[in-house]
């Protein structure tokens, strides 16, 4: 195969991972470039997704996601969008072609002919981003010297020669050496740090690494918790704050004497959201002899504040969301006012750390081009670096990555639930190889570098059925936690099961579970459960939908929708659809016309829409935070806001649905032959008729409800919360 080629009037150069048009360079990442030649060697027909998989990831698994950031990287380079696409075509659930001139250079002409002067001076005026993601070219040029004496030229050329290649391997060497290296961790031990019938959660190691600090939550709801700290020597807990409220990860100052965090309650009379959060500080000193109560430092109605770290300045660096979008500031105590340290206006934040040592912020975000990058600035928002991140295929493309800092050279760390994986600064991603046997979030090192913390466990929920008879308006409110009269468990583990629907026309219900490592569908007959995908691991399912003929389910699964079709044996086959943005949620199916409700994240801002999966299009809705959303048998559109308020649209604007007013929660709503059915604050079931526009409060449900998912004329489907099986545990490295 030749190494180079021409795709139009672009210049492809495999030697060098290159695309060169009109003396602009850039460079590409390998794989993305293997699926354009092979599209090149195949110029004008279909190639099928399966063929490309075959050809460019042989003997590995990756998920389509893969495939598509490579055709979405192509069309970047190429100048083109999803809307037109000069070269790169895309076919509807078959494959992609190339449709344009592909001219083909000979390994051997290549090698003797002399690059057109426009290459070469693209290549020396290479970014420095691209000098970084690229291996280095050392050209030298034959030169002719003329002199009477020819030893004496030959020598010099020699001593030319040898001096040239020291200055090369010195060159070399110092390319090598300040390139960030992968790291290995080798784990010695782990071990439980918090093993009680609690939930732990949130553990960080205080500035001297003598205590950890974690949160403690009730065993029945998980809703409040208590900040408490654990000497790491005599195991001695201390409870340090006095009453239980819904508290987030502290942040210690850099002289561990104080705490900062955030509180979440309901705002008392709700304007833009249900939730109000307060930024709290803590006296760790007193704390560690008796229980005080945190102090107020300011408070948000209006905005979301989270991830809370107190600064070697002394001023707080947390993230801030306003309209849809995320902005890191920097609160300052003594003041009482904040500033932006870092904003994208066309993209958004996805999560920071920062490292006391280097005074450095290590961030992660979404720019305008829809790509996931890392950054690097200082606390007064001078950004050091900002590269995008090279996602290997054992990770979904899509997925956000929650880095935190670690003592090895310009090295963060990461987890995907089940695997740990290195990020350098650079954007490159290593692989740490070793698979965890529960998922994990991202590890927090100790102060000496040896040890780090994570939050091991798993969530623990199991999807019940309850007849519509045991609901009545005089049952207690408190049905007890167990299995017992009131209802039946259809679907049970000691992981997560829940999302489940009854089958249209069938007597099967399909349900999501944890049971077999990660997210996976399964359908039940009421008896047996079967495992209905194989999904890759640290996979995560976002929303499923049935299909009114019951034959296949759309699932929204590493964020990108699949569809599950079941055969004769209850087998099944699946069936992607590409989308070159992150869905966040699918929320409904309407299998008829082939399209869904769903939730996409467009330049960072998430947006909620319907997408046809027959051409790929998607088209917004509202400009509204959106928690659910279904259709009606008629196809009337039900959504609910950030403020749990129910809507649906008008011959102008949106219409807000009065009787509903107060009726919305968080544990969505579900509609059934033109009748809305949801669960109010009170958990009490409610229904309304859309046709005759009648309310009626059916009856209590019980207190550990997570969400109401299916009903049919005799039975409620929901998800049961059992428990939540995290704590601290403790990585010692070898």
């Amino acid at each position: 195969m030749a190494v180079k080629y021409w795709v139009g009037d672009f210049f492809v150069d495999l030697s060098r991972n290159q695309v060169t048009q009109k003396e602009q360079s850039k460079t590409i990442a390998p794989k993305a470039l293997a699926v354009l030649t092979y599209l090149a060697e195949n110029q004008g027909r279909v190639v099928s997704y399966d063929e490309l998989f075959d050809k460019v990831w042989p003997d590995t698994v990756v998920t389509p996601n893969t495939l598509q950031r490579s055709i979405a990287q192509l069309r970047k380079v190429l100048g083109e969008d999803t809307q037109y696409q000069s070269y790169i075509k895309t076919h509807t659930k078959q494959g992609y072609s190339l449709e344009c001139e592909v001219r083909w250079q000979d390994k051997i002409d290549i090698e003797l002919s002399v690059e057109p002067e426009s290459l070469l001076k693209a290549d020396t005026e290479k970014s420095e981003i691209e000098q970084d993601n690229s291996s280095p070219h050392l050209h030298i040029e034959n030169t002719h010297l003329e002199s009477p004496h020819t030893e004496t030229s030959r020598s010099t050329l020699s001593w030319l020669s040898i001096f040239t290649g020291i200055i090369i391997l010195a060159i070399i060497s110092a390319i090598y050496l300040t390139q960030p290296q992968p790291f290995k961790l080798s784990v010695g031990e782990l071990r439980s740090l918090t093993a009680t019938d609690n939930k732990e959660f949130g553990g960080i190691y205080s500035p001297d690494g003598e205590y950890i600090v974690f949160l403690r939550y009730s065993e029945r709801l998980c809703l409040e918790s208590n900040l408490w700290a654990k000497h790491t020597k005599t195991q001695k807990e201390i409870q340090l704050t006095k009453n239980m409220a819904r508290y987030g990860t502290a942040s210690f100052s850099k002289d561990g004497k104080k705490l900062v965090f955030i509180e979440t309650e309901n705002c008392s009379q709700p304007i833009t959201q249900k939730q109000c959060y307060k930024l709290m500080t803590l006296d760790f000193e007193q704390a560690l002899k008796t229980p005080q109560s945190p102090s107020l430092l300011m408070k948000c109605k209006n905005s979301r504040i989270s991830k809370p770290t107190w600064l070697n300045n002394n001023k707080i660096a947390l993230l801030q969301k306003s309209s849809n979008r995320w902005k890191l500031v920097n609160y300052s105590i003594t003041d009482n006012k904040s500033t932006v340290i870092y904003s994208i206006d066309d993209g958004n934040l996805i999560d920071y750390d920062y490292s006391v040592k280097d005074d450095l912020i290590a961030l992660t975000s979404i720019h305008n081009d829809g790509q996931y990058y890392i950054e690097t600035l200082k606390p007064d928002g001078q950004v050091l670096s900002s590269h995008q991140i090279e996602y290997p295929p054992e990770i979904p493309n899509l997925r956000f990555i929650y880095p935190n800092f670690t003592p090895m050279n310009k090295q963060l760390i990461f987890s995907t639930g089940r695997q740990l994986f290195g990020l350098s600064y650079q954007g490159k991603i290593t692989n740490i190889s070793l698979p965890l046997d529960a998922p994990m979030g991202s590890p927090i090192f100790h102060p000496d570098g040896k040890r780090m913390l994570v939050i091991k466990g798993n969530w623990d929920s199991d999807v019940a059925t309850i007849p519509l008879s045991k609901i009545t308006k005089t049952q207690a409110k408190q049905f007890i936690i167990t299995e017992d009269k009131n209802y039946s468990i259809i679907a049970r583990s000691n992981l997560a099961e829940n999302n489940a629907q009854y089958q249209p026309g069938g007597e099967l219900i399909a349900f999501k579970s944890d049971r077999s490592g990660e997210d996976q569908l399964w359908i039940t007959d009421g008896n047996s459960p079967q495992q209905l995908t194989y999904f890759p691991i640290d996979s995560r399912i976002n929303g499923q939908d049935w299909a009114a003929d019951g034959k296949s389910i759309l699932v929204n699964v590493n964020n990108m929708l699949t569809q599950v079709t079941l055969d004769s044996k209850q087998e099944s086959k699946q069936e992607f659809f590409p989308f070159e943005q992150r869905i966040e949620q699918l929320f409904h199916w309407s299998s008829k016309d082939n399209t869904a409700l769903i939730t996409a994240r467009i330049k960072g801002l998430i947006t909620f829409g319907e997408f046809n999966l027959n051409n790929q299009e998607f088209r917004a809705i509202t400009d509204k935070k959106v928690n659910w959303a279904l259709k009606s048998e008629d196809g009337r559109l039900i959504y609910t806001d950030q403020l749990d308020r129910f809507w649906q649209p008008g011959p102008a604007e949106d219409q807000l649905i009065k009787s509903l007013e107060h009726q919305g929660s968080d544990k969505r709503f579900i509609t059934k032959n033109n009748v809305i059915y949801g669960i109010n604050e009170e958990l009490q079931l409610w229904s309304y008729n859309l046709n005759e526009n009648t309310f009626e409060i059916i009856g209590n449900t019980p207190i550990n409800l997570d969400y109401l998912t299916d009903i049919n004329q005799i039975d409620i489907l929901l998800s049961i919360r059992i428990s939540a099986k995290k704590e601290v545990a403790e990585l010692t490295l070898k």
